[in-house]
């Protein structure tokens, strides 16, 4: 039977024993990275597969390293510790995966990262669809604009910026849309809320830049090279401005969360058909084939995880 079971301060317990103190620095200060990972059940195959998951902690210490922390934990050592836990969840559906670093001292007036000490946690939960929605999504230009490199990196997923995305993920389903679609300060596109952008024109794709303050995804980064090696289509990097997405082909939102996420209408305009298109469509069904372990040609992305018959 699965059982909800988290890594914590060094071992794999039981999920109601994984706590941390109120005066924890990182629930005050928004001092931790974390990351998404997504693990896919193949009910054919009767396998779990983790997508991506080398990248995924190559990234976690990357984070690491902007926020002073240090961990006793290699890339192959937290994959190792994440298949562990995986086997003794032993959840046979699709599972979110969530390793956070965090600053775990148990103090409260201390502004220097230097000084406090980091932990690493990992949890795993039964996860489907992030976004409820039927076909194509509905989203709206955010009110808030995306925080700046130079204010906080948000190349990396540190815990206190994502109060950006929230503030404005919540401003969007209040007015009954689906998702945001955030500016950064010049006006240019940066993403969603939690994905990554595409927009689809005149035959080629194109996506803003890094430096447009956005996550380097590592969906974006999959969509990228599946793109090239099985459509034959490259992707443009570069500045996008707002008025560009209303006039698009389509309009696509790519995250470890969303997976490939059409959108059809941007701020009550409907972007292309208004519904998922041929582009869309043709890359949503090779990376849902492929985080499955469907496909032989990606298998390398594909972390298999041993369980008991």
């Amino acid at each position: 039977m699965p059982e909800a079971l988290a890594f914590f301060r060094g071992k794999i317990v039981p999920l109601e024993d994984a706590r941390v103190s109120i005066t924890t620095h990182a629930l005050h200060y928004g001092t931790a990275v974390f990351e998404g990972i997504r693990g896919n059940w193949n009910e054919e195959q009767r396998k779990l597969y983790v997508f991506r998951m080398r990248e995924h902690y190559e990234r976690l210490l990357q984070g690491c390293k902007m926020m002073l922390m240090d961990i006793p934990y290699s890339v192959d050592d937290l994959c190792g510790i994440t298949i562990e836990l995986l086997q003794s969840c032993a959840y046979r559906q699709d599972l979110y995966i969530r390793p956070i670093v965090y600053k775990s001292e148990e103090l409260v007036a201390n502004l220097k990262l230097h000084e406090l000490e980091s932990d690493f946690s990992l949890v795993t939960v039964p996860f489907g669809n992030y976004i409820e929605a039927d076909g194509a999504i509905r989203c709206r230009t955010s009110s808030w604009r995306r925080i700046d490199d130079t204010a906080i990196p948000p190349r990396v997923k540190i815990s206190g910026h994502y109060v950006n995305s929230i503030l404005a993920k919540t401003e969007a389903t209040l007015a009954g849309y689906d998702e945001a679609i955030m500016l950064n300060q010049d006006g240019n596109v940066s993403e969603g809320s939690g994905e990554n952008l595409f927009l689809v024109a005149d035959g080629a794709i194109h996506t803003p830049l890094v430096s447009e303050n956005n996550l380097k995804g590592i969906t974006k980064d999959s969509v990228t090279k599946i793109a090239a090696r099985e459509m034959g289509l490259g992707i443009v990097e570069r500045s996008i401005r707002r008025s560009e997405l209303y006039l698009a082909d389509e309009v696509f939102l790519t995250g470890t969360a969303a997976h490939i996420t059409p959108v059809g209408e941007l701020d009550n305009r409907p972007i292309g058909s208004g519904d998922q298109g041929p582009v869309t469509s043709r890359l949503r069904d090779y990376y849902l084939d492929i985080i499955k372990g469907g496909n032989p040609d990606y298998l390398d992305w594909c972390a298999e995880v041993p369980m008991e018959a």
